[in-house]
């Protein structure tokens, strides 16, 4: 996977740990199984599942049904998807963490998909004020207001490849939305904390169809082996699977 090859180990770690793909795969669910997170429930509760490493129970891969513009990172062409109709990417940019990432944002502002593979926090540096920074950064774009409630919460530690790895992750809601939100790190001593995140939101009342219709395909893209040598039937640049009309080089 050259995305995992180019950025780090600690992506490789971050895919492994937070998205799980499925021999069934697809658009086709059956979200009434059981949540690892009592307070969600149905394709809230899946897409908890998921960010947990428990695989959704797909029986197609899931596809933007509408796919837009391509975004291939200045800096990194490696980190490329293809984003839906409606949507905008923009490179993250922080240049107090220097982050490697995209933030894919409704044009309503309403919902957005940021995915950071790689970023650098100094040594020391706690994992709640890490997840701290990235809640109070979404919460921000959205006038600062409280959070309401706190539906699920994770908060692990492991120690493999010879380092320590922290997962913290919240399902929260504020205002009128609901938001995943979850943080990975990897840590050795003398050296910066490596972090990987993610932050899916979008309003309460469309968050589990922006999750099938947006979220799903978009974290999809990034479990590809390698796009270059997917099948590009009337070469337009987007692989057959996520092209509507695969043999239309005018249609994506």
């Amino acid at each position: 996977m050259k995305l995992i090859q180019h950025i780090s180990l600690l992506t490789f770690i971050f895919i492994l740990l937070s998205c799980s793909s499925n021999d069934d795969g697809g658009n086709n669910i059956d979200a009434n199984r059981p949540s690892s997170c009592i307070n969600a429930t149905g394709i809230t509760g899946v897409y908890w599942d998921y960010a947990n490493s428990i695989p959704p129970p797909f029986t197609q891969i899931p596809i933007l049904s509408n796919p837009g513009a391509q975004f291939i990172h200045s800096q990194h062409p490696y980190l490329g998807i293809t984003i839906p109709q409606g949507y905008t990417a923009f490179e993250s940019q922080d240049f107090n963490i220097a982050p490697l990432g995209v933030d894919v944002v409704r044009n309503d502002n309403a919902a957005v998909w940021r995915y950071v593979p790689l970023s650098s926090y100094p040594e020391g540096t706690s994992l709640d004020n890490i997840l701290a920074y990235e809640i109070n950064s979404m919460l921000n774009n959205f006038g600062s207001p409280p959070i309401n409630q706190v539906l699920c919460s994770r908060t692990d530690q492991t120690t493999e490849f010879g380092f320590l790895q922290e997962i913290n992750m919240r399902l929260l809601q504020f205002g009128d939305f609901t938001a995943l939100v979850y943080v990975l790190t990897a840590r050795l001593p003398g050296l910066p904390v490596s972090v990987s995140a993610s932050v899916s939101v979008a309003p309460t009342n469309e968050f589990e169809n922006v999750v099938m219709d947006v979220f799903f395909p978009l974290s999809y893209q990034l479990l590809v082996s390698d796009r270059d040598t997917l099948s590009d039937r009337d070469q337009d640049g987007v692989p057959d699977i996520f092209d509507t009309d695969p043999d239309n080089p005018n249609v994506q």
